[in-house]
């Protein structure tokens, strides 16, 4: 296999580092605007089969097709924010190659309910285009980080080999993670968090389909393990609640974040003052998005690793009942530690524990045990490959039991 990455950043360093142990890939080239950002990601994987392009503008369709071609690319792995998936994703159909992200295309707010009912929604545009891929035998494997990604990989696993039948698909994610010498300072791209977090969060039933609330509703105290602990959780729009129901049978899907008081307030004061907005401004004849400041005055989360501490942890919280009739609850789960991750890969652990992923899935699609065609979600493919490989990658999931009684406490 002969794999572009397309981004430099934090998610797509952490990949190649990682990728490095494997033996599936022939060629791994990384490309990104500032071609040093790229050398400096391929110069610390320290493996020949890994190699930097030269400037690459990722909002360029027809230059990404043609450094694909020209690396006779059979993947493509975006490892950009999601503004960019539109130029990547046509791309890689025009280069016809597989395509992987770990972030689907960006919702749009209903013009008249946007607290009600859905606009666009996260990945729309892409499973608009899935027949035109499914004609061309050519996979475009969408969401494949580790939210979404791995936590659909456990939805897959629960309904798999664990429930007879779901009634809530829970994605639920916590940290107890800590940066010296920042008063506050992101551990993911600043631009996506601000993206999901104040936008109307999507929540799937199966007799309403798809609805909306406002940002930050429903908020409820999650038991964490591995001494993360409790950690209040709330509605955030992410493309879980957009994939999982199109392929595991349930009632509900939801997905709630650990964002915690603090990080809260400064979403919302973003958002009072429009410093969330995307739209450039004129400022003294220089235009200028609002949100791009934000992210150049907060330090880059690819540089914190040494100065971070804790632990991140993902999961999906499956109920229902178990294979042996009996009401079950199950917190399918992977915990990252920044000092392990840093040990390994030089990688804080946030865009390691995203990173691991889609590395584990080009490898699958390397060795033809997972195969497709079309706009798939992680839960469409086998889940058990996916999961021994992470085992082999010496960071296995984790699987707790809760009461079905009371899985959680809602305030």
């Amino acid at each position: 296999m002969r794999i572009l990455i397309v981004g430099a950043g934090g998610v797509g360093a952490a990949a190649a580092a990682i990728a490095r142990r494997r033996d599936f890939f022939e060629h791994l080239v990384v490309a990104d605007l500032d071609p040093s950002r790229a050398a400096a990601a391929a110069g610390r994987a320290g493996d020949p089969r890994i190699t930097a392009a030269p400037a690459l503008d990722a909002s360029d369709a027809e230059a990404i097709a043609a450094l694909a071609r020209a690396e006779r690319a059979d993947v493509i792995l975006n490892a950009c924010d999601p503004r960019l998936n539109p130029p990547i994703f046509a791309a890689a159909a025009a280069a016809d190659v597989t395509y992987l992200d770990m972030a689907m295309t960006l919702s749009e707010r209903h013009p008249e309910r946007p607290f009600s009912e859905p606009g666009v929604k996260l990945g729309d545009a892409q499973f608009a285009a899935a027949g035109e891929w499914e004609a061309a035998g050519r996979l475009a494997l969408v969401g494949i980080g580790v939210e979404p990604g791995l936590s659909d990989v456990f939805a897959r696993h629960a309904a798999d080999e664990l429930f007879s039948e779901i009634d809530e698909v829970g994605v639920r994610d916590g940290a107890d993670l800590q940066v010296e010498g920042y008063a506050f300072a992101p551990t993911f791209s600043i631009w996506t968090t601000i993206e999901e977090c104040l936008n109307p969060p999507l929540i799937w039933e199966r007799d309403r389909g798809w609805h909306v609330t406002e940002p930050f509703s429903e908020p409820e105290v999650f038991e964490f393990p591995e001494g993360i602990g409790a950690v209040e959780c709330v509605n955030v729009e992410h493309e879980e609640v957009v994939l999982i129901p199109r392929w595991i049978d349930c009632r509900r899907v939801t997905f709630k974040y650990g964002l915690g008081e603090e990080f809260i307030a400064v979403l919302k004061a973003l958002h009072l003052t429009g410093l969330d907005a995307t739209e450039p401004l004129d400022v003294r004849g220089v235009r200028v998005s609002p949100r791009d400041v934000v992210a150049a005055a907060l330090p880059d989360p690819a540089t914190l690793g040494d100065r971070m501490t804790g632990r991140t942890c993902a999961g999906t919280l499956v109920t229902g009942t178990g294979k042996d009739g009996a009401p079950r609850a199950t917190y399918l789960h992977h915990v990252a530690d920044n000092e392990e991750t840093m040990r390994r890969d030089g990688c804080q652990a946030v865009v390691w524990q995203t990173a691991i992923n889609p590395v584990i899935a080009m490898e699958l699609l390397a060795h033809g045990v997972w195969s497709g065609a079309g706009v798939l979600g992680p839960e469409a493919l086998p889940a058990a490959p996916f999961l021994e490989l992470l085992a082999d990658h010496g960071s296995p999931h984790g699987v707790d039991e809760r009461d079905p009684a009371a899985p959680l406490v809602r305030r």
